[in-house]
């Protein structure tokens, strides 16, 4: 592909951890996405996906069993054309290359206490507004 920004098609989502919403706005994208775009996730600090996030996006029927957690310094940059960052309370990653970059803060559902069940409603509450987020920006 050329290095050239307009004719990349790539959409990367990042944020700390790439456990969490990054990984569920992957697998989102991937089935809402125009043919012809590719979706990837990072973070700055890559962990392992968040078993609550497979879980809330198994419920609907959206598998991300097969997802890693990537590190941003390992995205080729040459394939992306727009950088979505998904943080709200903690510093979110820098994507140091000209590419298109939008913001769009949601709450860390990892960061929720309390039993299983209130940690997956949060899950299932940040999906729901990625999703909804997600519609909007494929509309356009």
């Amino acid at each position: 592909m050329s290095d050239n920004p307009a004719n990349r098609s790539g959409l990367l989502f990042l944020c700390v951890a790439n456990s969490s919403r990054s990984q569920m706005a992957e697998g989102l994208a991937r089935t809402m996405a125009p043919e012809g775009v590719q979706v990837h996730s990072a973070g700055s600090e890559p962990t392992r996906v968040n078993p609550f996030a497979v879980r809330a996006m198994e419920e609907i029927g959206i598998d991300i069993t097969s997802h890693q957690s990537t590190s941003v310094d390992d995205v080729d940059s040459a394939q992306i054309a727009t950088v979505i960052t998904l943080c709200a309370e903690e510093v979110c990653p820098v994507f140091p290359h000209p590419v298109h970059k939008l913001h769009w803060p949601f709450t860390d559902p990892a960061a929720v206490t309390g039993s299983d069940e209130d940690k997956l409603a949060s899950f299932r509450a940040v999906r729901d507004q990625i999703k909804s987020k997600l519609e909007e920006y494929f509309a356009t």
